[in-house]
């Protein structure tokens, strides 16, 4: 296992910037994913790592090693690319074992490694299948097994559940996190899907336009998000505009204020000062909702009409528009022989100023 260390990197092409400035550590060992738009560098910064592009500006280590003139074959990274990249004429066992074969490893050596990462991905009995007679997943877990079988020092997936459906993408990122955890290979993997880094990682950095929005634990990223795009990326949020009305560095409060509703807040932002409007944010399962005559007396209380209903299984989200005229989604678990508001509803909104963040506009 190493350590990966991107310092200041840098990569053009042409006039465009597709990494711009860009620098975290990945820990040995860890689950680390690069979550972004289409577009934002994630799978540019992957390829910086394996040697598929040297960066223009700064420095990549894997752990105290310069590898920026390391050819991507001598950095021994174990690569799983989006389409897979199976060889379409070679059986699974061939497939699994050519990295071995270029490699030099005896013949003994490479049947038994083989063999047992064939008894890791559950593929045993179909090492003489060819890829077009394999599923998906299969076709999936033979690129990770070839990628896993040389031992690798950093393991790279591009996107690899990308092509799957759903419900097999579902069950395909809780096989791949044991594996990784089996091995304890230090591992990024890049992904646009929020849901897939937050279950999957130790860590996320999120991108945009070639750099580094945030990186943090995927309760971090989820819960005390940086800035709007994050807030806005990561899951679904609620942006409101609130008024500042108040601030106190010392005892580390602000109020602001909402529709005439004022909020303590738990942070302090620093050169505002109080009348600046302000963004407030805040996820949908941060609300409740009440009837209007049993709303509580003692918090603030925003009034709204349900606009519409969406059943999703465990809970149902509503979109509702404020007396002020602001949209919000409001997500209601469900319970047995519960009674759900009605479209054109009017409903009082409880927002738990514990979850709102608030941001500059």
């Amino acid at each position: 296992m190493v350590r990966v260390k991107l310092v200041n990197v840098t990569k053009r092409f042409g006039d465009v910037v597709a990494v711009d400035d860009v620098s975290f550590e990945v820990k040995e060992g860890e689950l680390f994913t690069l979550l972004g738009p289409s577009g934002c560098g994630k799978t540019t910064t992957l390829r910086l790592i394996a040697g598929f592009y040297k960066p223009d500006e700064g420095e990549i280590y894997f752990d105290s090693e310069i590898v920026n003139d390391v050819p991507p074959y001598k950095r021994n990274t174990g690569m799983v690319f989006q389409n897979y990249a199976l060889w379409p004429h070679m059986t699974v066992f061939d497939n699994i074992a050519y990295g071995l074969k270029l490699r030099g490893i005896p013949p003994p050596e490479i049947i038994k490694r083989v063999k047992e990462i064939i008894e890791v991905i559950g593929l045993k009995g179909k090492e003489l299948r060819y890829p077009s007679q394999l599923s998906g997943g299969e076709q999936q877990r033979v690129a990770l097994a070839r990628a896993l079988v040389i031992k690798p020092k950093v393991l790279l997936l591009d996107e690899p559940l990308s092509n799957l459906d759903a419900k097999l993408r579902l069950r395909m990122r809780g096989e791949i996190r044991k594996i990784q955890k089996k091995f304890g290979i230090t591992t990024i993997y890049v992904t646009h899907d929020q849901e897939e880094a937050l279950s999957l990682s130790d860590r996320i950095a999120v991108m945009n336009a070639g750099k580094i929005q945030q990186i943090g634990t995927p309760l971090e990223i989820y819960e005390k998000p940086n800035n709007v795009f994050v807030a806005d990326f990561i899951g679904t949020t609620n942006f409101l505009k609130c008024t500042l009305v108040e601030a106190s560095k010392e005892k580390g409060k602000m109020v602001v204020e909402i529709e005439e509703k004022n909020y303590i807040i738990n942070e302090v932002l620093e050169n505002v000062s109080a009348g600046s409007e302000l963004i407030c944010a805040i996820r949908p399962e941060s609300v409740e909702i009440y009837d209007i005559d049993k709303a509580p007396k003692d918090k603030p209380v925003l009034i709204g009409k349900v606009l519409f209903m969406h059943f999703l299984g465990g809970i149902v989200r509503l979109e509702v528009v404020t007396e002020g005229g602001q949209e919000m989604k409001v997500d209601v678990r469900r319970q047995p022989g519960q009674r759900l508001p009605r479209e054109g509803d009017k409903i009082a909104l409880v927002l738990n100023p514990q979850a709102i963040r608030v941001f500059k506009r």
